[in-house]
């Protein structure tokens, strides 16, 4: 729980950092390949917010030819003029409507098409991230950016930026037009405003904190998530489903906590803009009252006019007080992902070899060097010459550096110095895929998705044969549990079918043989079936490791008896070297290890 508690507090940190106007800088940015489009978009909106502003004038223009007809024409009004204004203001709606429709349905394909992109780009960033980033971050709160946040960045955009626009427009044009028709009332309708401006801004300030702490809370909801859900056998066992409700609780009660206040902040700008809007039809009424009184009866046409305009006024400041609502959500939930986005990438590899068409096995290790952390080195110095077609054994106490040396191997992480080669060329010349390409391996810890059995086991190696499918699981000794299942190969493996974990253990084997790959890692292989099927295991495991170099880290040193060589680790350095019988004979470090396990015995 420490560990989880430091990596929130690193986050809130990072979070603390950023800033609204950042964030909308880098994702305006990152839509730069969209301008055109919202140029366009911003081009409609001008001539629907041009045919609504407009219609004010015409709407007064038409109040004073009814006036005019009842008061100094007895009642005889011009039914042809009146005619003519209304299907004009028809026209100009109908345009109007058009306008703002297609700004609409393009703002709307962009914010898509910018979701879209982000989740594109998070899965190649992740596939570009270095190992120790989520060893550094928790699984639930990458998978939140990833999901969540992508989703509040897209959803937020879509609800903001056509009415933005639009909002933004019309709030201008409507301006202009008070001012040319009549400058004092237009004065009075932007001094009724100005109170809620300013209360919007205060709010705006007040709660932008609150949606930064929302999304990570969420991200954290969502770790917590994720790691007792994975862990469930674990956590009913030690019956802690109280302690994981208690967490669980306590989270969402932060969230809940942030997510009303920004809420409730944000929410009361919409009614204080209500309260400027009604306020600002008593202003006009009073106003024009005034000077009605002064000026004659041709200013009902203004009045009324002016009551429109006071509608149209204040209907966008509602709208902008509410897309920058939404921009505040679409601000935090982006710091998170441009995050994640500018994380720090491995080293590029471009002019760097591929996989040489023909591969013997031969390994060194050159006094190597490694660390996850500089200040905590693992491996030390380690130096070894690895020979083709031989079977190289590690063993040692936990927290020796075994599945560190192998994750060197494989090129997961670069070594701090010193070397490894293969076949004479230093893995750092060569690509990451080049030097994955070289290597079956198999895990502790299995993994499966959700497919069919034969789906699984020609995972990326679609053109292998059935019947080599079929070879190798006999050789496994799997294909007869295979046949057992309702649908034999193509039985979909999900949760819905109950595979043991020796059973898991023996496919992701069977894999790894059909890849056919020129070396072999087995990382405590066998640890999950039980002792009669290890051994029929391991007879397979040899045929199908003769001619090629293999590494096998086991704890079980009985299923390592035939290796070519044995190699004992302590604190990073090779302690032993050699085989079984001759290190039992030396009666140190490995001899103790494997007499602990048989001591009963």
């Amino acid at each position: 729980m420490a560990r989880h508690i430091n990596r929130k507090n690193v986050s809130s940190e990072k979070m603390e950092k950023g800033t609204f106007k950042t964030s909308m800088k880098k994702l305006l940015l990152y839509c730069r390949k969209y301008w055109g489009w919202l140029i366009f978009a911003l081009a409609l909106g001008i001539v629907g917010v041009i045919t609504q502003i407009i219609g004010p004038n015409k709407i007064m223009d038409l109040t004073n030819v009814i006036s005019d007809g009842l008061i100094y024409h007895a009642g005889n009004i011009d039914i042809a003029e009146v005619t003519k204004i209304c299907v004009l203001l028809v026209c100009l709606y109908i345009v109007g409507a058009l306008f703002n429709y297609f700004q609409n349905y393009i703002t709307t394909i962009v914010t898509q098409k910018v979701g879209r992109n982000l989740r594109r780009d998070i899965s190649k960033k992740i596939n570009k991230l270095p190992l120790n980033y989520f060893d550094s971050h928790l699984h639930g709160d990458v998978l939140s950016r990833v999901t969540n946040d992508v989703d509040t960045v897209t959803q937020s955009l879509s609800e903001s930026v056509g009415s933005l626009f639009s909002s933004g427009l019309l709030f201008v044009g409507v301006l202009i037009m008070m001012f040319i028709t009549e400058p004092l009332m237009a004065l009075t309708v932007i001094g009724a405003t100005i109170l809620g401006f300013a209360l919007s801004l205060i709010f705006l300030t007040k709660s932008q904190k609150y949606f930064n702490k929302v999304q990570e809370q969420m991200g954290e909801l969502n770790a917590h998530i994720e790691e007792t859900y994975s862990g469930h056998n674990v956590v009913r066992l030690f019956n802690a489903e109280e302690n994981r409700k208690e967490e669980f609780t306590k989270i969402n009660k932060q969230l809940h906590k942030y997510g009303w206040r920004s809420r409730f902040l944000s929410g009361v700008m919409g009614p204080v803009m209500g309260f400027v809007g009604n306020f600002g039809y008593v202003a006009v009424c009073i106003v024009g009252a005034l000077l009605a009184r002064k000026h004659g009866i041709s200013y009902f046409g203004v009045i009324t006019a002016f009551m429109i305009y006071v509608r149209l006024f204040s209907r966008p400041l509602s709208s902008i007080a509410q897309s920058l609502t939404s921009l505040q959500s679409a601000s935090a939930a982006s710091k998170r992902v441009f995050e994640f986005l500018e994380g720090e990438e491995q080293a590029s590899e471009e002019g760097k070899l591929s996989a040489p068409a023909k591969i013997e096995g031969n390994i060194d290790f050159e006094n190597v060097r490694f660390g996850y952390k500089p200040e905590k080195i693992i491996i030390k110095d380690f130096s070894c010459k690895v020979n083709a077609g031989q079977k190289i054994a590690i063993v040692g106490p936990t927290g020796a550096g075994k599945t560190t040396l192998v994750n060197l191997l494989m090129k997961f992480y670069e070594t701090n110095s010193g070397d490894i080669k293969i076949d004479g060329i230093s893995i750092g010349d060569m690509k990451r895929e080049a030097v994955h390409s070289l290597f079956g391996m198999v895990l502790q810890d299995t993994w499966l998705f959700e497919g069919t059995i034969m789906e699984n086991l020609k995972y990326n190696n679609k053109d292998v044969s059935d019947k080599r499918v079929y070879q190798v699981c006999k050789a496994v000794g799997i294909d007869h549990f295979i046949q057992t299942l309702s649908k034999g190969y193509n039985t979909i493996v999900d949760d819905t079918i109950n595979l043991s974990a020796g059973q898991k253990q023996l496919l992701t084997i069977a894999r790894t043989m059909i890849a056919d790959r020129p070396m072999v890692i087995l990382d405590e292989a066998t640890s999950s079936v039980d002792t009669r099927t290890e051994i029929l295991l391991q007879q397979a495991m040899d045929k199908a490791m003769e001619g090629r170099t293999s590494f096998v880290i086991a704890h079980r040193l009985s299923t390592i008896k035939n290796a070519d060589t044995i190699l004992v680790l302590k604190d990073g350095d090779i302690v032993e070297k050699g085989k079984h019988e001759d290190l039992l004979a030396k009666g140190g470090a490995y001899a103790e290890l494997y007499n602990s396990q048989f001591e009963e015995e």
